[in-house]
């Protein structure tokens, strides 16, 4: 599976139990804070809690250049399988 696709998926099957929020970094080099995001065919809209330098809120970046989603929060890891996650056997 390519990067891309494989960020699609954890994107649109993302479960409500789990916030919609955290830092995602580009192959730009770039790190996004993110509290929510809206899916379309090709393109995230992310959008961040507070502008950035130059007054933006909002974030459309392709899936192909999404290189890592960090995520903030203390849940424990097992509550990540609903999203594909397997422990190592």
């Amino acid at each position: 599976m390519q990067s891309a696709e494989g960020w699609r998926s954890i994107l649109e099957n993302w479960p409500e139990s789990i916030p919609k929020q955290g830092i995602v970094v580009t192959t730009f080099q770039e790190s996004i804070p993110f509290q929510n995001f809206l899916l379309s065919s090709g393109i995230v809209l992310f959008e961040r809690d507070k502008p950035d330098s130059l007054g933006a809120r909002k974030v459309m970046l392709s899936y192909e250049a999404i290189s890592a989603i960090k995520l903030a929060d203390t849940l424990e890891l097992a509550r990540y399988q609903v999203m594909g996650f397997q422990p190592a056997m």
